[in-house]
């Protein structure tokens, strides 16, 4: 199954004006630099840790450790006190979960960030602390573009080229939202995720700690856009709040915006499987024209024909297969996965939504108008 050429098209138009947007911080702080005069790389100030409510200076300060786990585990109590689980959370559910929770966590990233700082001092050898003297916003800023847009673009990839959806499936198959599911993926789509390396690597270049204040301030976002907690609710319920809701909305990823990417259909005119796909920022969705805003949220989980694969087949596949007929997961089973063949339709002329509409070539929606209930 090959990519569509309007797909393949857009794609190079979209990574092109990417490419401008990489530059765009990094030329702003040379401009600064020269409009302001200052030269800071002659004399770099020593960054000092942003001070806090002690429980929370720990939280963050070992973000990469307990701190982040902590949180989901927090908000993952608070989801299953208010039942927002419901039935769905099967033997096999739960154990893909907890996998795909403790094993990226305690094994791979520590591992991957390990050795890619025992590499880089032979692979760049003149690169260490090179960037020590960048004043902190200013690294925050150009980290935080250059890593939530290479994730939008690994993101959108997974699902607009056929050959690497299977990798990225198993995020997709959870029929609920919360944080049981939010670090559920294939182990491959987890490898090869660019915030690992990228965070060691400008740790290594002296940007560690706008590094980690920007994993810090992403995980927190991506988290409660994947909570089965409406948090953004109050700012469409409220007319007072809508000006901020609007600012929000288009900025960074929300439950309502997130959950639609995760919704079994888009037959209502809220689910999004076809975009949506912002991370920490929904900017890159109204910018490249993939996301939908409607201040609503999805009924529906999931993919509409999933066969629940076994719980190894989805984290270890292809070095595992799915014994399941038919399944994408299986032994000589399919690209992209079709229950019922295209074109089949159900009452009242609704298209039945496929897996394969997750890599469709079909236009996307471009950012509308929201409706209220």
């Amino acid at each position: 199954m090959k990519i569509k050429k309007e797909v393949a098209s857009k794609i190079l138009r979209d990574g092109t004006i990417s490419l401008v947007i990489y530059a765009l911080p990094v030329v702003l702080l040379f401009a600064w630099l020269r409009i302001t005069g200052e030269q800071p790389w002659k004399n770099p100030v020593a960054l000092k840790p942003i001070h806090t409510w002690p429980v929370l200076q720990a939280v963050f300060t070992n973000l990469g450790t307990w701190g982040l786990p902590a949180i989901m585990v927090v908000l993952g109590i608070v989801e299953f006190a208010f039942r927002l689980y419901e039935n769905k959370w099967s033997r096999n559910e739960r154990i893909l979960d907890i996998a795909c929770f403790i094993i990226p966590k305690v094994i791979l990233r520590p591992l991957t960030t390990y050795f890619t700082l025992a590499l880089l001092p032979y692979i760049l050898p003149g690169a260490r602390n090179v960037f020590s003297w960048v004043p902190f916003w200013w690294a925050f800023l150009i980290i935080a573009i250059a890593d939530d847009l290479t994730q939008y673009w690994y993101h959108r990839l997974h699902h607009q080229v056929p050959w690497l959806w299977r990798f990225h499936r198993t995020h997709h198959s959870a029929p609920y939202m919360g944080m049981a599911m939010a670090s559920r993926q294939n182990v491959i789509y987890t490898v090869f995720f660019s915030q690992i390396y990228l965070t060691a690597a400008l740790t290594y270049m002296g940007l560690g700690y706008a590094a980690l204040f920007v994993t810090g301030v992403k995980s927190l976002i991506t988290l409660s856009a994947h909570s089965s907690i409406p948090w953004d609710k109050p700012f469409y319920k409220y007319k007072a709040l809508h000006p901020a809701a609007w600012v929000l909305e288009r900025l960074i990823s929300t439950p309502a915006t997130h959950h639609a990417h995760h919704a079994d259909t888009a037959d209502d005119g809220v689910g999004n499987y076809k975009g949506n796909f912002g991370n920490m920022f929904f900017l890159w969705d109204v910018l490249f024209k993939t996301g939908i805003i409607t201040r609503q949220y999805p009924v529906s989980f999931g993919i509409k024909h999933y066969k629940q694969e076994e719980w190894y087949a989805q984290f270890l596949w292809p070095i595992f297969k799915s014994k399941k007929p038919g399944s994408e997961l299986s032994l000589n089973g399919p690209m992209v996965g079709d229950e019922l063949p295209a074109g089949e339709y159900r009452g009242q002329g609704h298209e039945i939504r496929e897996e394969e509409d997750f890599v469709s070539g079909a236009p996307v929606h471009p950012i509308r108008p929201y409706h209220l209930q």
